[in-house]
């Protein structure tokens, strides 16, 4: 018999489908981008339960004819495409006529539509692909479009589902980047009841940006408008201190539709080299206008990727278009100082007359005023202070460590029978006594160390006895001394209440990810409650973490925790402990003061620490008779 079959009509539908129709963030992007194709200037988006169980899409658009409507439901349907030859020019956002067809298989649905020319308007309704009913309806100039039970003849596809929250949050993050590619289109988004997004659709972008980013990040915008070889780019670039940790709010559109182009991404990046701190990233909201035979869309069933014909005039654009903007609109801030206040030297009584006496010397009270009032004035005489271990506000151990005078400064006198002073130093050796081990061998003496200095502002320099150089990374060194501490705190880090919130705004994926999230963050020692609309507010931070760094923090661990595929909460807190403690830990480059090199090399001796905690090395060692033998001398 034959083992090849033809699947039924129903089966195919629902494996045609699952290409589409991946959950309910895809149902509304395609009925959106209908909506726009029908010349829509306002469109509102309401969901309940994620959009899982209810979703409803209304526009005004030029609606659908009676005659169309059973025929706009059928796989491969289209008024959008005619012959092959427009498949080189496509200016409509849909073009496949799948969307309806494979919405309709895994839901029910519900159609109400008029054209300007009718007088009555239809009512149509199709359950799991199989059509209902088509009657009469009264109904206002446009389209509506009400999607009921998501998946519910295929269950298997169903398990599949997130949470209410994240399904609603992949809607809106969808809805995001449409309301961003079509300024002149107002679009709303109701919520379980709630209005959560309303832009103007008055055409200016910035507009928009505001509506869906908020203030602050609008604010830290530069706009762009450059053309160069036939390539139009326009929107918006963010300055260079409004940079962020990561690629997610990194926004590309061509001819009115969002995409991913690693062309267009790595050009912008490498327009802004020389502007940015290393791990920071720019933001943008751009657009691209080119020829549509110039660009091939239909690559990715979900529209997003796309091939170039040329790429590169594309990437010249981008270029060029962001540097200019960067040259013109990235001003240095400007920084007021206040003019000093000098102090004031007693004035005499308005009914005192002054009388010149040359003869008359300057009584004691007044010199000692005068001296008072000048004395912040004058410059101590006293020479540079010579930090020894004794001015160390560090832990005690047993051996010492001698500050080396890295000014030059005269060394300053020490006490007799205070300590001992090697005459081959150029700084005092301190020797501490210890009590003898309870064994039958002596203990070896402790050798003696020395802070040689610091190379690169980022790695400390000991001398060890007579024979050997003690390498530290500092940065390295003290991340993994935070990282320990924070992981012995058992989730209670220790938390500083901030003197004002912070506000965060994220992608709303990412978004989703941190309120998911919000008992993590706690464990780490961050503060955070939901603001709404894309952002999070931080009311503390941990202990050991510097108030700039916070935005940063919240943003990288987001993009993390979205990129994060399991969800094992020890592993999810050893990252963010990671994170934080990086963030917290003294930088290379860093200046230090010999204080500060000196308590670090004593805490790194005492918790025995030799790896940083992403694996690498702390401190080295380099034996004398290895660096002899690379002067010849051995």
């Amino acid at each position: 018999m034959s083992k090849i079959n033809v699947l039924d009509k129903h089966i195919a539908e629902l494996i045609a489908a699952g290409e589409v129709v991946e959950r309910p963030s895809s149902v509304i992007k395609e009925l959106v981008e209908n909506a726009i194709d029908a010349g829509s200037s306002a469109i509102t988006v309401e969901i309940k339960n994620g959009g899982i169980t209810y979703m409803r899409v209304t526009d005004n658009g030029c609606g659908i004819s009676r005659e169309d409507v059973a025929t706009a439901f059928l796989r491969h349907a289209t008024s959008k495409l005619h012959n092959e030859d427009d498949l080189d020019n496509i200016a409509t956002l849909g073009f496949r006529g799948e969307a309806l067809a494979s919405i309709a298989a895994v839901a029910h649905v519900e159609l109400l539509t008029i054209t300007q020319d009718e007088l009555a308007g239809t009512r149509y309704v199709i359950d799991g692909g199989t059509e209902q009913s088509c009657e009469d309806a009264g109904c206002a100039q446009g389209t509506t479009i009400v999607v009921r039970d998501l998946f519910y003849n295929t269950p298997a596809r169903m398990k599949f589902l997130k949470k209410d929250v994240v399904e609603a949050n992949a809607i809106a993050a969808v809805l995001d980047k449409v309301a961003l590619s079509h300024p002149e289109v107002s679009l709303r988004l109701i919520r379980d009841s709630r209005e959560t997004l309303h832009t103007p659709g008055d055409g200016k972008l910035k507009s928009t940006v505001y509506a869906v980013y908020g203030k602050e990040f609008t604010s830290g915008l530069i706009p762009v408008n450059y053309e160069l070889n036939g390539v139009k780019l326009w929107g918006f670039i963010s300055k260079p201190s409004a940079a962020r940790p990561n690629r997610s709010m990194q926004q590309f559109f061509i001819n009115g539709r969002y995409i991913k182009s690693r062309t267009a991404m790595v050009a912008m990046e490498e327009a802004f080299k020389g502007s940015l701190m290393v791990g920071k990233m720019p933001a943008c909201v751009l657009h691209l206008g080119i020829s549509y035979h110039s660009v091939d869309v239909n690559v990715h069933p979900a529209k997003i990727e796309v091939r170039f014909v040329n790429e590169k005039p594309i990437f010249d654009a981008v270029y060029h278009g962001v540097k200019t903007a960067l040259n013109q609109g990235d001003a240095p801030s400007v920084m007021a100082l206040n003019k000093p206040v000098l102090p004031a030297f007693p004035q005499p009584e308005a009914s005192v007359q002054m009388q010149f006496n040359p003869a008359a010397k300057p009584q004691p009270a007044d010199v000692n005023s005068a001296a008072q009032a000048v004395a912040p004035f004058v410059k101590s005489s006293e020479p540079p202070r010579s930090y020894a271990v004794s001015d160390v506000h560090a832990p005690k151990f047993n051996t010492h460590y001698e500050a080396k005078n890295i000014e030059f400064s005269e060394p300053q006198p020490i006490e007799q029978n205070q300590q001992q002073v090697s005459p081959h130093l150029e700084q005092p050796v301190i020797e501490e006594a210890r009590e003898p081990a309870l064994t039958e061998k002596p203990a070896e003496p402790e050798k003696s160390k020395k802070l040689v200095g610091e190379a690169f502002s980022t790695y400390i320099i000991i001398q060890r006895g007579n024979d050997e150089l003690l390498f530290i990374d500092k940065h390295a060194a003290h991340e993994r001394m935070l990282y320990e501490k924070l992981k012995t705190q058992n989730g209670q880090a220790e938390q500083q209440m901030l003197l004002e919130p912070i506000t965060v705004t994220l992608d709303k994926n990412e978004y989703a990810a941190v309120l998911n999230s919000i008992e993590t963050y706690a464990a780490a020692g961050f503060e955070i409650e939901d603001f709404g609309s894309g952002t999070v507010l931080v009311r503390s931070a941990p202990l050991i973490l510097g108030g700039e760094d916070v935005a940063d923090a919240v943003m990288e661990i987001a993009g993390y925790l979205l990129s994060a595929k399991n969800d094992i909460t020890t592993e999810k807190l050893d990252w963010l402990y990671h994170n934080v403690a990086c963030r917290a830990a003294v930088k290379a480059g860093d200046e230090s003061s010999t204080e500060e090199l000196i308590a670090l090399a004593q805490r790194l001796e005492q918790e025995d620490i030799r790896y940083c905690p992403h694996g690498r090395p702390v401190s080295i060692i380099m034996k004398k008779r290895d660096l002899e033998r690379q002067f010849g001398r051995i």
